[in-house]
């Protein structure tokens, strides 16, 4: 791999997992099954311009990967998540956005060895700050660091 095409994988990863996070949300909030919500993303959204904004491009597999691989392992990754929470915390009080957040970072760990842990972990907490503030960016670091020294010891 070039030098070149290492910047471009990185921007185009970074835009699957941000989309990912958002066809996560719409799963949840709507029940969209997954084939339709990836034919959806597939074809109005990754690289398009929506609301006069260019869509970064993704790389569609990644993005594929992450929400099949969510949907698919979904009670396995929120027992996971919801082990790292603190007391009294459940994953039914948390933001329908944070927890896709959390699941998606927490499928990257335990399920693509081929990322570094510290890139996914940092990945998702730049996803965070996408739609939430500081405190709740650090609030993901806390999460998915916990949950990188369990499936990545």
């Amino acid at each position: 791999m070039t030098g070149r095409s290492t910047p471009q994988r990185a921007r185009t990863r970074s835009a699957a997992r941000l989309a990912a996070v958002q066809a996560l949300y719409q799963r949840e909030m709507e029940r969209t099954p997954v084939a339709r919500l990836l034919d959806e993303f597939h074809q109005h959204r990754l690289g398009r311009v929506i609301e006069d904004l260019e869509m970064e491009q993704a790389d569609v597999p990644f993005f594929d990967s992450l929400v099949q691989g969510v949907a698919a392992r979904q009670q396995d990754l929120d027992a996971l998540v919801g082990g790292k929470l603190a007391r009294g915390w459940t994953l039914e009080r948390m933001d329908k956005t944070m927890l896709q957040v959390l699941r998606a970072g927490a499928f990257e760990l335990l399920a693509r060895p081929d990322v570094p842990k510290a890139a996914a972990i940092s990945e998702y907490v730049d996803v965070a700050k996408a739609f939430f503030d500081d405190d709740q960016a650090r609030f993901v670091n806390g999460v998915l660091d916990a949950v990188a020294r369990e499936v990545r010891p």
